[in-house]
């Protein structure tokens, strides 16, 4: 990928070098920390070495497990981002394009920001049963109720037959079985239902290029949300789109 590595077997190691790099005011970009390692796991690890380098340096966990059990102690300590093992170009690829190419277009958020979501309803597309789990967990911390579904034919399905209004939005994945989310999207855009040309759809994937963004946005969706997960952004994305349309309506 064109990038400069550097890699060390533990924990202890990783501090030491990155306190090395620091010292020479050559900090790291960004620094994959594994979960369990000998002596010194990951969470202590990435505690120090935010310690050393600031807020400035990306930090990335990586895992075979399932981190939702631990993510909240992950993000104490210092981490922006999971991805899962074994790591594959893709995930690779959709990580570095989400952390640095699109990274003018981040939207800043401060951790202590409120958002008006209670109570709101989400039907949720997602086929992955951890993405399931991990996005349910995201929506119900900040008072939000979700509806999950397989596939893209069951999305349009429930919301066809729920009554108008039942849904504030709709998270799609984009690679279903059956019918993906592209196609699902469009198919609720063309429906003749009161609300299906105005509530919000936002895609989930892990495909985070240009490309993958406009298909979206021709589809009918509104916004792209890059996985993994990154909470802040799910809720700063539903705020805008779900409130801004009720000033409208």
């Amino acid at each position: 990928m064109g990038l400069q590595a550097e890699w060390v077997d533990s924990g202890i190691e990783a501090v030491e070098r990155v306190k090395k790099k620091h010292e020479a005011k050559d900090d790291f970009d960004t620094i994959f920390v594994d979960w369990k390692m000998p002596e010194l796991d990951g969470i202590e690890t990435t505690r120090r070495i935010r310690k050393i380098v600031g807020p400035d340096v990306t930090i990335i966990f990586m895992t075979a497990y399932n981190w939702t059990s631990f993510e909240e102690q992950a993000r104490e300590a210092g981490v922006d981002y999971f991805i899962d093992k074994p790591l594959l170009k893709a995930s690779l690829v959709a990580a570095f394009e989400k952390i640095y190419l699109n990274k003018k277009n981040r939207i800043e958020i401060e951790r202590k920001k409120t958002y008006g979501l209670k109570e709101k309803n989400i039907l949720l597309a997602e086929d992955h049963f951890l993405n399931v789990e991990v996005a349910r967990r995201i929506l119900e911390k900040e008072g939000m109720t979700v509806t999950v579904v397989g596939n893209g034919i069951e999305a349009m399905e429930v919301f066809a037959e729920a009554e108008p209004g039942t849904f504030d939005a709709i998270l799609m994945d984009v690679q279903m079985p059956e019918m993906d989310g592209l196609t699902a999207t469009a198919n609720i855009r063309r429906m003749k239902k009161q609300g299906s040309k105005t509530i919000p759809i936002i895609a989930m994937t892990a495909n985070a290029f240009d490309e993958d963004v406009k298909k979206s946005k021709d589809s009918g969706m509104d916004a792209h949300i890059a996985k993994p997960f990154d909470p802040q952004i799910v809720y700063e994305t539903l705020d805008r789109l779900i409130n801004m349309r009720t000033q409208y309506l």
